[in-house]
């Protein structure tokens, strides 16, 4: 099997630079003939087909930054997208939004079309496609080109970049240890399938928890959800298998979320079944949008603090980005913002001693 090519390695393969390398893929008559078809017939042989990401060059800072993330209308994202311009635009950068609805070809549409219009760098959150295929070629490209990518939420470990995370297991835990203390001892975990990073850590921390506490740990209480829409099909769905585990599981007295959509549909079942919440049940939910506000009752959940997220993101890449002006190499980091459990309506006030 071939290896895989970049525009990096045929440079290094022909002893050229990557400059050179895309202008004679383009055929640029600035680049000699004999360079031109060395460079084709090798990538050729290697079946190497260039695209936008790969071949464009920055030339001159443009002081705009594209931001890709999976869904505008997520008010955790709206909110990292808040703290973004809060802080790029007190350093006189502009952004640009491209929104990817968990796609992985328009992920790498909006990259290529936002590197076409001149981008510094990106600040992404990788749809759950990307994280599917697990093909992250699009964006060890674009870093190859120097243009900078800070990731947040939801990043992985294959990419050498900044990363703006929480510690998603450790509010998994710390979730599960309110619901523990609050004397619940049944507690049912809706999470997402396990390729997706965040809700993978966050079953871990419910296990932790369970451990810790010498709960038993039961694969039984644990729904794992894949896709889910906003059709009243896919809600109707979700509420069916949450049935189905109060069916087999009548005891069940705690119930956390990965995120609030779940964690609402379990309070609306609980309800529709005639369960007391939080007398009989708790719930807690997880990064503190509208939905949680407006729940009846109102939900208890993990704040993610997505503002101060955006602010971190866009305070990294800029700082990466002034420093390539002065020729400085910054060592990448993982910054983790804290998480807090905000107490609402849907947990007892009190805890048992």
């Amino acid at each position: 099997m071939k290896p895989k090519m970049t525009l990096k390695k045929i440079a290094s393969e022909l002893g050229l630079s990557i400059s050179t390398v895309s202008k004679a893929l383009k055929n640029n008559k600035d680049i000699s003939k004999e360079n031109r078809e060395k460079v084709q017939a090798f990538a050729k042989f290697y079946n190497y087909r260039p695209n936008s990401v790969a071949l464009s060059l920055k030339n001159k800072k443009t002081k705009t930054i594209g931001v890709i993330i999976p869904e505008i209308v997520h008010h955790y994202f709206a909110k990292v997208i808040s703290g973004i311009e809060e802080v790029a635009n007190s350093k006189e950068y502009n952004v640009i939004i491209g929104v990817t609805n968990e796609s992985y070809s328009k992920e790498i549409i909006n990259m290529e079309m936002l590197i076409d219009g001149s981008i510094d760098g990106f600040i992404i959150s990788l749809s759950k496609q990307t994280l599917q295929k697990k093909d992250y070629t699009h964006l060890q490209e674009t870093i190859n080109q120097s243009i900078p990518i800070v990731m947040f939420d939801r990043a992985v470990e294959e990419i050498p970049c900044d990363k703006i995370i929480i510690d998603d297991r450790e509010a998994g835990k710390m979730a599960i240890q309110r619901l523990v203390d609050e004397g619940r001892k049944k507690i049912l975990l809706l999470t997402t399938k396990d390729y997706l990073n965040i809700g993978r850590l966050r079953t871990e921390g419910y296990r932790d928890a369970l451990l810790a506490n010498q709960i038993p740990y039961d694969e039984d209480l644990i729904v794992r959800i894949g896709e889910l829409g906003d059709s009243d099909e896919d809600q109707r769905n979700l509420e069916e298998r949450i049935n189905k585990v109060f069916e087999l599981h009548p005891d069940i007295d705690g119930i956390f979320g990965v995120n609030e959509i779940y964690a609402v549909t379990a309070m609306n079942v609980a309800r529709m079944r005639g369960l007391d919440v939080p007398e009989q049940l708790s719930v807690i939910g997880f990064s503190d949008g509208i939905l949680s506000k407006y729940a009846r009752p109102h939900l208890t959940t993990v704040s993610q603090h997505g503002f101060q997220m955006g602010e971190l993101a866009a305070e990294t890449l800029i700082n990466r980005l002034e420093k390539m002006d002065d020729d400085v190499e910054v060592p990448y980091e993982t910054r983790v913002v804290k998480t807090d459990l905000i107490i609402r309506d849907s947990t007892r006030n009190k805890i048992t001693n």
